[in-house]
């Protein structure tokens, strides 16, 4: 089976999203809002639900961060239902993954690991955790990247890392634009995160056990796919997303 691209160039950032795949039948982000709400400047999900870890989710060793990042929006989605913070190990997220990868530190591919999720769900613990659907964000559409994440949908982005944005990490800075070989997308490999917030400078994601902030070009540039991901029981803000929209949408989904 083929790895996914940079999934062990460097010894603590490890990567793991394969190319991504495309899918016409794909729900669409765009067609179950509901009329514009006033956005603010600035909105992070941790801010206003606290104490939220920010763990490495065993991505320091092996190519997992689709599941990782799949833990990310788990543990904010039950935050919310639960109110509080539910335990995920890092034996949990490897467990699902060498599920998912058939065993091999491969990587994996962002939509078919959607479909999973959402199929079969996944086990913490003696607990089973689903979710009922995810759409399709349009990444040239700010407003909506933006929408998606006030909404508290859960957010996870699929990026086509540059050289260079390793060099940024490195050094504590933010992902941005740059110029030259090192700004090549892909050159580093292929990586998922989940995104919690924005700031007026860009998204700002969960990776590698802290938050990094990016550009909205370095966003533009790198992201090749985004999905917002909607949990089991309609954890979203209702005032954006519409849920009638939503079920009607799956009404029409084939199940295999």
């Amino acid at each position: 089976m083929a790895k996914a691209v940079g999934i062990q160039k460097h010894k603590l950032f490890k990567l793991g999203k394969k190319a991504a795949k495309k899918d016409e039948r794909n729900l669409k982000f765009a067609a179950v809002l509901k009329a514009p709400v006033p956005l603010p400047a600035q909105y992070d999900f941790d801010m206003t639900h606290t104490g939220i870890p920010t763990p490495m989710f065993a991505n320091d060793a092996f190519g997992c961060c689709v599941i990782s990042g799949r833990a990310h929006q788990t543990l904010r989605f039950e935050d919310i239902e639960q109110g509080s913070v539910l335990m995920i190990g890092d034996s949990d997220v490897l467990k699902e993954y060498k599920k998912e990868t058939g065993g091999p530190d491969t990587g994996l591919v962002v939509l078919d690991s959607l479909s999973e999720w959402r199929h079969d769900g996944w086990k913490v613990g003696k607990s089973t955790y689903t979710i009922q659907a995810y759409a399709e964000i349009n990444r040239g559409n700010r407003n909506e990247v933006k929408r998606a994440i006030y909404a508290d949908v859960g957010i996870g982005i699929g990026v086509s890392l540059p050289l260079d944005a390793q060099k940024q990490i490195q050094a504590g800075q933010k992902w941005d634009v740059t110029k030259g070989p090192g700004a090549k997308p892909g050159s580093w490999g292929g990586h998922y995160v989940y995104v919690s917030g924005y700031t007026p400078a860009g998204p700002v994601c969960i990776t590698w056990g802290a938050k990094q902030q990016m550009t909205w070009a370095w966003f533009a540039k790198y992201c090749d796919e985004a999905y917002a991901v909607f949990d089991a029981k309609n954890t979203f803000k209702a005032s954006v997303v519409s849920k009638a929209k939503i079920t009607a949408f799956l009404k029409t989904v084939s199940e295999p």
